[in-house]
């Protein structure tokens, strides 16, 4: 190990990036051992998510509050997702507006891409691997099963279609892909029997989470993907979706509205009101090439989300940070050696 300022370094180790408030506290521990800078990133707030708390759901304790200030407070820069996320980490945690930076998280768009015949002959391949019915109207959920989440929304919305259109109940398959987490766990079961109350069940298709080859084949075979989410700190499923070629429905809250553009690659929902939920879906009841229409916009819209993007602004952050750290050390050092 080398010494820098009296502390100890790890070998090679120049700057620490953490990720959500428990690694945040990890790395704000080996930033301050080794002398080089924190990069942290949020991901979510507990101040934002008491916020848009789902009814009945647990809010986040005062101890995440406490120690998400802590680790704005110590770190050389913080990565916010959105505008939206960097005005919230301003107005809620008083970060300093020169340590923010807004960097758009990526995706893989090696993996999460249309099929190479296109996108309406992507969804038919993807329908017959996994067993969908080529004709139907399959709004997809996925993601993991908790109030926050709302797939409830998605049940609810589906209830509502198929109260006003019957006859839709031949043709509608409504995958749930995921599994119960974070509050969700206190009621595992709590979506089935959901379904079921809501005479619904006979349409709704539960699947546990699933690898992310096998996911990219879901997003493909889906006429839209649904995201009614309470709170969402970007939306990274929104941008896999598009990314295969599928539109998205989402609710319009934290990055939603820069992940999905509204109108050309999927529909923005003010709200969680499943009726409004059940009209967007009865667009693409009702016009059958939507999906494809959109599809191909959607695709060409995530391009813009990679690795490669993201990972080159965040180098650019972690340069400028160094950087800072250093010029701070040469002048702590000259006003040390001043008689």
């Amino acid at each position: 190990m080398s010494c820098r300022r009296g502390r100890a370094t790890g070998p090679g180790t120049s700057l620490v990036h953490s990720h959500y408030w428990l690694s945040g506290h990890v790395g704000w521990l080996a930033a301050e051992r080794w002398g080089v800078p924190l990069v942290h990133a949020m991901h979510t707030m507990a101040k934002v998510k008491n916020a848009a708390l789902a009814e009945g759901d647990t809010p986040e304790p005062a101890s995440r509050v406490l120690g998400e200030t802590q680790v704005v407070r110590a770190a050389d820069r913080l990565i916010a997702n959105t505008e939206k996320e960097a005005e919230e980490l301003l107005r809620h945690y008083d970060a300093d507006t020169g340590r923010v930076a807004v960097v758009h998280p990526g995706v893989n768009l090696e993996r999460f891409r249309p099929d190479a015949s296109g996108v309406e002959a992507g969804r038919a391949a993807a329908r017959a691997r996994l067993g969908l019915p080529q004709d139907a109207l399959v709004p997809l959920f996925a993601g993991r099963i908790q109030p926050l989440k709302a797939p409830d929304v998605l049940l609810f919305a589906v209830a509502r279609l198929l109260e006003e259109r019957p006859r839709l109940r031949e043709r509608l398959v409504v995958p749930v892909i995921g599994g119960p987490s974070g509050s969700g766990l206190a009621k595992p079961e709590g979506l089935q029997k959901l379904a079921a109350r809501l005479g619904i069940g006979d349409v709704v298709l539960f699947r546990p989470p699933v690898g992310q080859e096998q996911l990219a084949d879901w997003y493909r075979a889906a006429s839209v993907l649904v995201m009614p989410s309470h709170s969402e700190s970007f939306g990274l499923v929104a941008i896999e979706a598009q990314a295969c070629g599928t539109p998205v429905i989402a609710a319009e809250v934290g990055g939603l509205p820069v992940a999905v553009r509204d109108g050309t690659s999927g529909v923005l929902v003010p709200g969680h009101d499943p009726v409004d939920y059940a009209r967007a879906l009865h667009g693409f009841a009702d016009d059958p090439a939507l999906s494809a229409r959109m599809g191909e916009a959607a695709a060409r819209h995530a391009r813009s989300f990679g690795w490669d993007s993201a990972a080159a602004a965040t180098a650019d952050l972690y340069t400028q940070a160094i950087h800072e750290r250093h010029l701070r050390s040469l002048h702590a050092g000259a006003l040390a050696s001043e008689p």
